[in-house]
């Protein structure tokens, strides 16, 4: 019995000893060790704190940035990521922070971006997500590697290019000429454009990629956006040892109850589709993304077919993808043409030029260059700014750096595109000119200077359709009104996810009654 006491008492004691070694291996030896490898090399950064890293520190800059003002010439780097910001500047452009026990390298040197986004070898890889960011976009094209990733962007590619965009463009038409429709009884009073362009995207996304319309996937956007928010709140918190593994925050349950919604709902419109095919009122699955995906899910030939689990993660990618960044770029674009009516002039002839008040076609969206100059200053200035997260597979070198293995890195769009070095000292001042010669002549350094849909193999699938659908829509409001700013409208960007206008884009149009 008193052996069996011993044993009792002795167990729990064991375990208990176990974990605490394994914890200070995990959170301290570890953490200390990879921040004298990368310190011996050069590449230092603030110092790591047991369990947490530096995440408290980031928790607090970015409270403080939110809460100040900023103009529109103003840099939006301290704004936007205040931590790096003030990391860059005291450590250099490659420096070492740390998201608890995570390190994670950021760079801002374009011949190491370069090198990271063209991944040859597949060293580096998408970085592991949170247990809410699993929830928001985890399974789909963004996220997946390997064989998966070959197959699932294969799809994409179908859905994105040739025939497929030009089969596209009369959905876009379709859909701007209903916001127009909207905006007769509004003319001369204040407009918030963001909001009218996250209902056109939506609409947009809505016909060309599911065959459907804004009103049948209204709460799948809603609930993304939900998501969208709850991940982003969550980038700097820190995952507690054990504590994370028991308890579920009120976050992740929140996101997972969002997942299910959003599921139930995609389930819907895929049942939808199928049940069409099989009671024979279409001879196909169809030709748009959802068709290509049902096409896969039921394909033979078990190496094509894909998952139930991968379709409704594409389906979420696609809805978000395709609707956030373009709702962004316009909204950004349109501040910028009331802001500067020279250019906002400049591009109205240029479409009255080529299409005069006919609708536009994709021969002569092909002909925008003014167009073209002012979306790429845009994407420039006010572009995606969270960076392109990757993981490094396994030990690697890195220009002249050695990187361990399971180490982050980020190359920073917004560190690229507002540095003064590259751009020159009027950086933070809209002027499309930059571009007037390509986007191979406007900087001081062409080899990843400027990469607001990424670079080399995971470069956004839908650029073009974004382009496109941004020229559409710009085309048909220039050929319709004159813009300018409310001064209702305060100035504040803020990231989520995409760089957003926290109090909307308010602006006043004025019909052009010439091409009415």
């Amino acid at each position: 019995m008193n052996a069996l006491m011993k044993l009792l008492i002795l167990a729990p004691c064991c375990f208990f000893f176990i974990a605490l070694i394994k914890l200070l291996y995990d959170y301290l030896w570890i953490p200390l060790r990879i921040q004298h490898m990368l310190n011996s090399e050069g590449i230092k950064g603030p110092p790591y704190r047991f369990i947490h890293g530096n995440n408290k520190e980031v928790t607090k800059m970015k409270q403080k940035a939110l809460s100040k003002s900023v103009g529109l010439t103003d840099d939006l780097f301290p704004k936007v990521h205040p931590h790096i910001y003030t990391w860059t500047n005291r450590y250099g452009k490659n420096f070492v922070h740390w998201n608890g026990a995570r390190p994670e390298l950021v760079i801002s040197e374009p011949e190491l971006v370069k090198e990271v986004l063209k991944n040859s070898e597949q060293i580096f890889q998408k970085k592991k997500l949170s247990d809410i960011g699993r929830k928001f976009l985890g399974n789909g094209l963004i996220f997946i590697e390997g064989g998966k990733w070959a197959k699932h962007r294969k799809l994409a590619n179908h859905t994105f290019h040739g025939e497929s965009l030009k089969n596209m463009t009369p959905a876009i038409i379709a859909s701007v000429e209903t916001m127009l429709e909207k905006w007769k009884g509004q003319e001369g009073k204040e407009i918030e454009v963001y909001q009218e362009f996250r209902l056109l995207t939506s609409e947009v996304i809505s016909r060309t990629a599911f065959g459907s319309n804004y009103m049948e996937g209204e709460k799948i956007f809603a609930i993304l956006r939900k998501l969208t928010v709850i991940m982003s709140r969550n980038l700097s918190k820190t995952r507690i040892p054990l504590i994370s593994k028991l308890w579920k925050s009120a976050d992740l349950l929140e996101s997972e109850k969002l997942s299910k919604e959003i599921k139930d709902r995609l389930m819907k419109i895929v049942k939808k589709r199928e049940d069409k095919a099989v009671n024979g009122e279409v001879n196909s699955f169809g030709s748009d993304f959802l068709g290509l995906l049902l096409n896969a899910y039921h394909d033979s030939d078990a190496k094509n077919r894909i998952s139930l689990e991968d379709v409704v993660a594409e389906c979420k990618t696609f809805y978000f993808a395709g609707q956030e960044t373009v709702n962004s770029l316009l909204a950004w674009i349109v501040l910028h043409l009331a802001i500067h009516g020279d250019w906002q002039e400049k591009a109205r002839r240029e479409v009255i030029d080529i299409f005069g008040n006919q609708n536009p076609h994709l021969e002569g969206i092909a002909k925008l260059k003014i167009m073209t100059m002012i979306i790429n200053e845009t994407l420039r200035m006010y572009g995606p700014p969270n960076g392109l997260a990757r993981t490094v597979a396994r030990e690697v070198q890195l220009g002249k750096l050695v990187l361990p293995a399971k180490l982050d890195i980020l190359p920073l769009n917004i560190g690229l595109h507002r540095d003064p070095q590259l751009w020159g000292d009027d950086v933070h001042h809209f002027k499309p000119e930059r571009f007037a010669e390509g986007i191979a002549k406007a900087t001081n350094y062409t080899a990843a200077a400027f990469i607001p849909f990424g670079l080399g193999p995971r470069s956004c699938v839908g650029m073009t359709f974004a382009s496109i659908e941004t020229k559409v829509a710009l085309s048909m409001i220039l050929q319709h009104y004159t813009i300018t700013l409310s001064p209702a409208y305060v100035h504040s960007p803020i990231p989520i996810l995409t760089l957003l206008p926290q109090h909307g884009i308010q602006v006043i149009l004025e019909p052009i009654h010439s091409n009415a």
